[in-house]
């Protein structure tokens, strides 16, 4: 079964790592790095984003229009910055892998829908 982990960081987990010194900073990411590569084998893809600030947003339900603004998709202090999809046998699988995840606070997971079977 795929799942996508997205990684949450919270305004409080972004300012304590801004206010880290560049040494400790080096040694939270190498710790993520360690992660990823213990889990390797499960792992089909992933990368981390950009900030918020970079993001556009595209509401089509604003009307007759698509809405196009800058910024993240929602107004909060909780902000997904990057994602891994993997593939397990279940979700208690992945939970076990996302209890040690040692980064950003927060880890949603949510299942991937496979394609359904083509029709002949």
């Amino acid at each position: 079964m795929k799942y996508v982990l997205l990684f949450v960081e919270t305004e409080q987990f972004e300012k304590d790592f801004e206010a880290m010194s560049q040494a400790d900073r080096d040694r939270a990411s190498q710790l993520a790095y360690k992660w990823m590569a213990d889990h390797a084998d499960k792992i089909r893809g992933g990368s981390k984003l950009q900030s918020a600030s970079t993001a556009t947003t595209v509401r089509l339900d604003a009307g007759s229009e698509p809405l196009i603004t800058d910024g993240p998709f929602v107004e909060g202090k909780e902000v997904v910055s990057g994602y891994t999809e993997v593939e397990v046998d279940d979700l208690d699988q992945v939970l076990n892998i996302v209890r040690t995840w040692p980064g950003c606070p927060i880890v949603e997971i949510r299942p991937i829908m496979e394609p359904a079977p083509a029709q002949s």
